[in-house]
């Protein structure tokens, strides 16, 4: 093992990253070694032993644990390992497989062990359901009630460093926006858990040659703090996150190949980042950063809210910018490590302390209440509301609403199972838990495929639901699964739920949402995007979602300059209405897209006859999977009888007359006479047809989760009969009942005749990690965002309709207005009824019982 180790190391060591942890076999050996040690090798063993087994309720975890709580009740003996080091090894766990074996030890006839095991244990708070058995043998022993005790105190915090007075750091900065696929390249995407590795990716097309950089300035022997104009835009942010910190934070005692802390400094951070930086313990902080360039050695002062030139640098003490620590818990949470630490054991402490009686801990910064308010609620502080038990949420409060629904896919799930496994977690709280494979289905790597095989057991054993490969993208799935009214989570910016609302979050906040079935939340401010008037001739819904900053640039609430950005939607819900008609296929266009915006959650006022309809077609959708086998088919079946119980009671929240707002963003959709695209290379930089008439298409590509079945209709049916296209065309369905139902209806065969690509239902191009278009090309695309090298290296993308890039794609160039809405008129109105129909399983005969397996 150790020859086979070394190697391994030294493999890694010529990439410039530390050696991967120890598995469960190799921990076996271990274990075994350190019982006869090999001559020479005492520290060595020792060392791995120590920092190099992950921790929680990791399978090397668990033979880790039970190895050392043997040697700590002399079942087995080690020269290296004394019954009391065990314990203090055990200590080191975190939580998970240690917990029983430091219980149990609390009542070891050695005082000096049962002292050790309640050291330990009060250092733990990742112990769930054991808090009750460590409460009851309180009652009758002395450690126990040390450990309770000291639960009660809050010592596990009071243990940890406290936010430093000042913190001096050299700047590294990325001027500009950065994203997160410059920070965690999508076609890297199969390295993310492998967080050292995937590491070395970041910033390679925005900036080449910027880790060299930030390895002179470290080799000043300074910290480094990131710092950019915008932030974290774009999804993937826990990889991000993880990315940034290995450049820039710390390593963690006993957790191989992660790193916290690190202060990442911005005009605007992208909300999701910034709560992922710290739920990482990493110091987020807004500010103005004109007067920060790469090299500066500065000052931050976080209590005072000043940054100033460091001693030694030149006009040293120069306040250089102003900012206030935000949220109010953020010194708490860098103190315990991170948001999420401190919420387990915060919450821990509080549960001891009424238990027994004592009045809350003043250990920590409490969330401070919001000021009284005697205006309404709008549709999102009721939803919230709802989930913690209230009438409603006002805007700043902080709050732990109930996690109805949390979603995971691929690219992310692996990182979010390490997660669990770092929380010990054995079980959802959560209600319903999913997981997809709709990233990595078409074309996978032996990494993936080993993903595919593995990843399924571990979420239906905690009781979640796992999709198969090729059964299509994770959100045209779990909207299927969605409750009215509820609130959710999931590992991708784009898990916007067209029923209820959805703060999509990165993988270590998904985790703690499905783990414990709730999650921390600071109640964002809404903005309301009220529509009136109706669609025009030739006008589709996806040129209502670009209407959306197309109008609010016209009125100065968004600006397409990264330098000193404005974005009334940053951070703030995106509250729609005055569409109450639409399916809820179409709604999903409307919210998903408000991820684009950068809002912390969207939602859609709809009518009862629309939700009714989607719900009867979700049940049969349900049911089938359950006869297929899929599991945990009792996750299934709760979800069915939720469903049920609205169906027979159907009522929806909605927002009180009353209710204020951050902005109003009033939007007549009279007054949308073309298509509007988002252009070359922002989703924000919006135009009019007019505008980019005869612009050359290279590429297109129809797919996304931003597409339905109707869609698939409508290009089709602009296609037919018109010979080859001029531009290659990629063809992706969502699902595979809109392929299954696209074959079966004739429109496979006229994408084929046309010369497309068709690709198994999934993200395909739109995430390019593994399929891409050309260098250097030019596409029109149906796909989420367009963010620089994104699709393909050096595309230039454009955003818009199904039904404009399939003319798109037949001309090879963007149509002119009269052009486009010639075709429209003669093609697609005449059959809108025919066209635009979606899914209704229970509708189709047999339907939940029929085979439906991929």
């Amino acid at each position: 093992m150790l020859i086979a180790y070394r190697a391994a190391a030294s493999a890694r060591e010529a990439l410039g990253v530390p050696p991967l942890p120890l598995d469960a076999a190799q921990t076996q050996a271990l274990t075994e070694l350190l019982q006869q040690p090999p001559k020479g090798e005492g520290s060595f063993l020792l060392q791995l032993l120590s920092e190099r087994i992950p921790p929680g309720v990791d399978e090397a975890a668990y033979v880790k644990a039970s190895w050392l709580a043997a040697v700590a009740k002399e079942e087995l003996t080690s020269p290296l390992v004394s019954c009391e080091e065990a314990v203090q090894l055990l200590a080191t766990m975190i939580g998970g497989y240690n917990v029983a074996a430091l219980i149990e030890l609390l009542s070891h006839q050695k005082q000096t062990i049962a002292a050790a095991a309640a050291e330990a244990l009060s250092s733990t708070v990742l112990v769930y359901e054991a808090y009750h058995d460590v409460m009851e043998l309180a009652i009758s022993n002395k450690y126990a009630k040390q450990v309770v005790d000291s639960w009660a105190a809050a010592e596990w915090f009071n243990k940890k460093a406290p936010l430093a007075q000042e913190i001096t750091v050299r700047v590294f900065k990325v001027a500009g926006e950065t994203n997160t696929d410059d920070l965690s390249p999508a076609t890297h995407a199969t390295t993310r858990p492998d967080i050292p590795l995937h590491a070395q990716a970041m910033l390679e097309t925005r900036m080449p040659g910027g880790l060299a950089e930030l390895a002179k300035l470290k080799a000043t022997g300074n910290p480094i703090c990131y710092v950019g104009d915008v932030v974290g835009t774009g999804s993937s942010r826990k990889s991000a996150i993880n990315s940034v910190l290995w450049h820039i934070g710390n390593n963690i005692p006993h957790v191989p190949n992660k790193r916290s802390g690190g202060v990442i400094l911005a005009n605007k951070i992208a909300p999701i980042f910034f709560n992922t930086a710290e739920d990482s313990g990493a110091l987020p902080i807004e500010c103005d950063v004109s007067q920060l360039n790469t090299g500066d050695l500065i000052t931050i002062r976080p209590h005072e809210g000043t940054i100033e030139r460091a001693i030694g640098e030149e006009n040293c003490g120069e306040i250089i910018a102003r900012f206030e620590l935000k949220p109010t818990t953020l010194c708490d949470e860098v103190q315990a490590g991170g948001r999420i630490p401190l919420l387990i054991g915060r919450a821990l402490t509080d549960k001891v302390r009424m238990q027994l009686a004592m009045p809350i801990s003043d250990v920590f910064i409490r969330p401070k209440p919001t000021i009284e308010n005697t205006k309404g609620f709008t549709l999102a502080q009721k939803m919230v509301g709802k989930a913690c038990g209230l009438v409603g949420v006002r805007p700043g409060s902080s709050c732990e609403p109930l996690m109805s629904t949390v979603g995971s896919q691929d690219t992310t799930g692996p990182m979010t199972r390490d997660e669990l496994k770092e929380l010990a977690c054995l079980g959802f709280s959560a209600d319903f838990v999913l997981q997809s494979f709709c990233h990595t289905a078409a074309y996978p790597k032996p990494v993936d495929l080993k993903t595919h095989a593995e990843l399924p057991d571990f979420i239906e054993s905690r009781g979640g639901v796992a999709l198969r490969p090729g059964d299509g993208i994770i959100h045209s799935w779990l909207n299927r699964m969605l409750l009215p009214d509820s609130v959710g989570t999931g590992g991708d910016s784009h898990t916007r739920f067209p029923l209820g609302i959805s703060f999509p979050a990165g993988s270590g906040l998904v985790a703690f949402a499905a783990a414990i079935g709730a999650m921390p939340l600071d109640m964002p401010e809404s903005v309301l995007v009220k529509f009136s008037g109706s669609l025009q001739p030739g006008v589709t819904l996806r040129d209502v979602v670009n209407a959306i900053p197309y109008m609010a640039i016209k009125q100065g609430l968004l600006t397409v300059d990264k330098t000193n950005k404005i974005n009334i939607f940053s951070g703030r819900i995106m509250e729609i209405e005055g569409l109450p008609d639409l399916k809820l296929e179409q709604a999903f266009e409307l919210t998903d897209a408000t991820a684009e915006r950068s809002c912390a959650g969207s939602t859609i006022k709809l009518s009862i006859a629309t939700v009714s309809e989607y719900l009867r077609s979700n049940i049969a959708l349900l049911n089938n999977m359950i006869s297929n086998g899929y599991g945990d088919s009792r996750s299934l079946q709760r979800r069915i009888k939720a469903m049920e119980a609205w169906l027979a009671n159907p009522v929806l929240l909605e927002a009180d007359q009353d209710a204020e707002y951050a902005a109003v963003l009033e939007i007549n959709l009279d007054q949308i006479t073309e298509p509007i695209l988002a252009c070359p290379n922002d989703p924000d930089n919006v135009k009019t047809l007019s505008e980019v008439a005869g612009d050359q298409i290279d590429e297109v590509f129809i797919g996304s989760c931003m597409t339905n079945i109707g869609h698939y209709r409508a290009a089709a049916t602009l296609l037919k009969d018109e010979g080859p296209n001029a531009a290659k065309l990629w063809v992706c369905p969502p699902t595979r009942m809109d392929e299954a139902m696209l074959k079966e209806e004739g429109y496979y065969a006229i994408f084929e005749a046309s010369g497309a690509r068709m690709e198994m239902p999934g993200c395909s191009l739109c995430m390019g990690n593994q399929a891409r278009v050309e260098n250097n090309t030019t596409v029109f695309s149906t796909s989420t965002r367009n963010f620089n090298n994104r699709l393909g290296d050096g595309a230039q993308v454009y955003l818009g309709s199904a039904e404009l890039a399939a003319v798109c794609a037949q001309l090879g160039k963007i149509p002119t207005k009269e052009i486009y809405l010639a075709l429209a008129a003669n093609k697609i109105d005449p059959n809108k009824q025919e066209l635009y129909r979606y899914l209704n399983f229970d509708q189709i005969k047999n339907f939940s019982d029929a085979t439906c397996s991929s």
